[in-house]
């Protein structure tokens, strides 16, 4: 028996380790993930047996739609990846029509390089929307911005990091990757309603072979993440989970196709437990959410498999995709009127949350079975996550002129602000760090820091060229989460606002102009 664990243990760490060389066993494939031959050879990577589609044969099939399609389609670049690569966005849009206001919604995939179906789902949605009358009617309500490769330097190599080593899915707030802020700022410009990230997760995780009779594999063909950060709007959070997921999950059962909430596995204490949902603000369907974007991600099941059922997952992905266009379509005028609510949020900020834990049964392919069981876990939610710290929303902070470093980010993710013309004096709070951790491992690149600060009202001078950010504006609640000093993706949080025990840090509070 010992000898038998240890080699179903040594094999599937092998499978893991080297999963750009080797697929899924065909057994598993063979039973549970039948291809999906309606998808036709028309894009890149479907034209040909081997890899996936190349940056040349990216813009050419862009440069052919706009070509074919000049009043529909357009393209340009958002900027370049670090190995000098420009990277392309493709702008859908039917300009006569009866509809006057259009639903913006944002699509993006390619962002983690080793996920390549996240791309060659966008390149088919973009052939199908323009040329297939099942779905070129949703332009009549619905304009589209696409980024379909948005790791180029990564996805050119099958890894899922840029250059640099960054996860570009944990840059959306401290900004250190030029692609983030290159794709941030196109998202702003964009300013969508709706915004869809692609992405592939890993069906055989190293953890699993601890699980199960002689480990285990996850089944689902789509994992839906949506936010669960108590400063998003409770109205957009409820909508996309009511509305939008529950719409997404009727095409995906016509299809025979597995779905639940995102989970993943977790050490917890020595054991191995699993979490579902997410409120960091640092990855994309959070931060775009508190931009008040109805945001989801979707994780599609495909790394580590090469190319294994890749016209199922490029299947699963348009089923989802399309869902949450007739979703928009159908209640354009009810998303426009719950984002003018959401914009106008004022409720306490959220500091910190704890996850709700309860036991849960779960779907697993069992590997030595070959059989779909139910796995008892106990699964830790971010979904239903519930506040621990609070404080009260400020109408405004004040920011001093000499902290260049972080008013640029400020101005990468689209807030807005405006500079004190002379020096004035203004009744504000003075955050003071009374206690203070920074012995943690290097995150992403960054020495974080954690801190409790207390608030000190007194009447503050400030000096011409200070900057004044209104709470009044959409992306308030980002706002909230990049000051309060508190919040785990701040920019103190991140070491970019560098402090110590006893500083008073660069960032002021204004609860009332009258004071």
């Amino acid at each position: 028996m010992l000898k038998k664990l240890i080699y179903y243990i040594l094999i599937f760490n092998f499978m893991v380790v080297s999963a750009q060389l080797n697929q899924e066993p065909k057994k598993i494939t063979k039973k549970f993930f039948s291809e999906h031959n309606d998808i036709e050879n028309i894009t890149p990577a479907l034209k040909k047996k081997k890899g996936f589609t190349n940056y040349q044969e990216l813009l050419s099939y862009i440069d052919e739609k706009v070509q074919k399609y000049p009043e529909l389609v357009s393209s340009n670049f958002i900027g370049e990846s670090q190995k000098g690569k420009k990277i392309p966005i493709v702008f859908i849009k039917k300009n006569k029509n009866n509809f006057d206001k259009k639903l913006r919604v944002w699509m993006q995939g390619g962002l983690h390089g080793n996920e390549p179906a996240s791309t060659e789902s966008l390149l088919y949605l973009i052939h199908l929307i323009l040329e297939d009358p099942n779905y070129n009617y949703l332009l009549d309500k619905i304009e589209l911005a696409i980024s379909p490769m948005a790791n180029i330097d990564g996805s050119l190599k099958n890894d899922r990091y840029a250059a640099n080593g960054l996860d570009l899915n944990r840059d959306h707030t401290k900004i250190m990757a030029p692609e983030t802020k290159a794709s941030i700022k196109a998202f702003n410009n964009f300013n969508p309603h709706v915004a869809l990230d692609f992405h592939e997760y890993r069906p055989f995780r190293k953890d699993f072979a601890q699980l199960g009779s002689f480990g285990i594999s996850n089944p689902y063909d789509v994992m839906f993440l949506y936010t669960g950060n108590l400063n998003v709007p409770e109205n957009i959070r409820v909508i996309i989970d009511t509305l939008f997921v529950k719409n997404a999950k009727t095409p995906l059962n016509d299809l025979n196709l597995r779905h639940r909430h995102y989970m993943k596995s977790e050490k917890y204490k020595g054991e191995i437990h699993f979490s579902k949902g997410t409120n960091t603000a640092r990855s994309s369907s959070n931060f775009y959410a508190l931009n008040n974007t109805i945001a989801t991600l979707f994780e599609i099941r495909g790394v580590g498999i090469a190319k294994t059922s890749f016209k199922r997952r490029i299947k699963s992905s348009l089923a989802v995709g399309f869902s949450y266009l007739k979703t928009a379509y159908e209640n354009s005028n009810f998303i426009f009127e719950q984002i003018e609510i959401a914009n106008n949020y004022s409720n306490d900020i959220v500091l910190d949350h704890k996850r709700t834990t309860s036991t849960e049964t779960i779907k697993a392919i069992d590997i030595e079975s070959n059989e779909l069981i139910d796995f008892s876990t106990t699964m830790h939610s971010s979904k239903k996550s519930i506040a621990t710290s609070l404080r009260d929303r400020p109408i405004a902070y004040i920011i001093k002129k000499n902290n260049q470093g972080f008013i640029e980010k400020l101005n990468d993710v689209g807030v807005n602000y405006v500079e004190f013309e002379k020096d004035t004096m203004i009744y504000s709070g003075a955050y003071k760090v009374v206690e203070f951790n920074n012995k943690f491992k290097v995150y992403e690149k960054m020495k974080m820091q954690k801190v409790v600060t207390s608030v000190e009202y007194n009447n503050n001078n400030f000096s011409k060229g200070d900057i004044l950010i209104s709470m009044n504006q959409k992306r308030s609640n980002l706002i909230a989460e990049l000051l309060e000093p508190e919040a785990p993706n701040s920019y103190v949080s991140f070491g970019i606002i560098k402090t110590s025990l006893n500083n008073q840090l660069p960032i002021y509070r204004i609860k009332n102009f009258n004071n």
